[in-house]
C-alpha cells in the first residue's frame, strides 16, 4: 500500500507536475496493491493555487493552458491506477480538489468537512473530469444545481448523496482510509482491476459492450491463482490467502 499527500491546499505547477510523476511511478510498480490519497493540515485540496495563478493574469501569460497541460494529465494519471484508490478527504476540498477527490474509488472525509465545487464563483467551466464525476456519482439533475449554484455541502451530505463512503473524526481520516486501503490491498487485485475496467465505460457502454466486456475478464479472472484459491478457501471452510496472481 503506498500514501500520496499533498503538500499544500492549493495545487501550484510544482505539485500538479509532482502528483503526475508520482501516480504515473505507482501505477508502473506492481508491488504496490491499493493507493491512499490524502492532503495535509485542515485542508484536503482547494484546487488551484489562486496566489499563483493570479501572479500569471497578471503577467498577460495563458494562465489556463494548464488544464490540458496539467489538470488532463493529472486526472488521467490517476484514472490510470490499476489498483483500488481510497481517497482520505482530511478538510476542505474544493474546485479540481472535489475533481481530484472523486477521481478515488472510496472516500473518506473528516466530519464537517465543506464540500464545493467552486468554479463559478470564480468565472470559470469546470475541469479534472468534475462534471463527468458528479454526473456518474449524483446523477445529472444535482450535478448541474452542485455546478451552477457552488454553495459548500458538508461531508454529511455529501455522504447521503453517495459521494463519499466514510464519515470519521478529523483526526480518524488517515487511519481509516488506510486500514480500509490495507484490506483492499490483502484482496484479490486481479478482480479489483477488473471491476475497475468494468465501471469505467458502464454507464455509458450498450448493455451488449458490457456483457462482453465481463464475459472476457471472467474468462482471464478463471486462470489466476487466487481465484482457484478463493474456491479452495471456501470449501475448506478457510479464509482465503490472495497474492494478486
Amino acid at each position: 500500500m503506498a500514501t500520496l499527500t499533498l503538500p499544500a491546499p492549493g495545487l501550484t505547477h510544482e505539485i500538479r507536475l509532482s502528483l503526475i510523476d508520482h501516480l504515473r511511478a505507482l501505477a508502473e510498480d506492481t508491488s504496490v496493491r491499493a493507493v491512499v490519497l490524502t492532503g495535509t493540515g485542515r485542508a484536503f485540496c482547494v484546487g488551484q493555487d489562486l496566489a499563483q495563478h493570479v501572479e500569471e493574469i497578471r503577467a498577460g501569460k495563458p494562465a489556463l493552458d494548464v488544464v490540458d497541460a496539467e489538470y488532463n494529465p493529472m486526472v488521467l494519471a490517476m484514472a490510470a491506477l490499476r489498483v483500488p484508490v481510497v481517497v482520505a478527504v482530511n478538510g476542505a476540498c474544493a474546485g479540481a480538489g472535489l475533481g481530484l477527490a472523486l477521481g478515488g474509488d472510496l472516500r473518506v472525509a473528516a466530519a464537517g468537512a465543506k464540500f464545493t465545487t467552486a468554479f463559478v464563483g470564480v468565472g470559470l467551466g469546470s475541469d479534472s473530469a468534475l462534471a463527468s464525476r458528479l454526473v456518474h456519482c449524483v446523477g445529472g439533475s444535482r450535478a448541474a444545481e452542485l455546478l451552477l449554484i457552488p454553495t459548500p455541502f458538508t461531508a454529511e451530505q455529501a455522504a447521503e448523496w453517495g459521494m463519499v463512503h466514510r464519515v470519521v473524526p478529523a483526526e480518524e481520516v488517515l487511519a481509516t482510509a488506510q486500514a480500509l486501503a490495507a484490506q483492499l490491498a490483502a484482496g484479490p487485485t486481479a478482480a479489483f482491476r477488473a471491476v475497475k475496467e468494468v465501471l469505467a465505460t458502464a454507464a455509458t457502454d450498450s448493455l451488449e459492450t458490457t456483457l462482453a466486456m465481463e464475459a472476457t475478464l471472467q474468462a482471464q479472472l478463471g486462470h489466476t491463482h487466487d481465484h482457484s484459491e478463493a474456491v479452495e478457501a471456501f470449501l475448506s471452510k478457510r479464509k482465503p490467502n490472495f497474492t494478486g496472481a
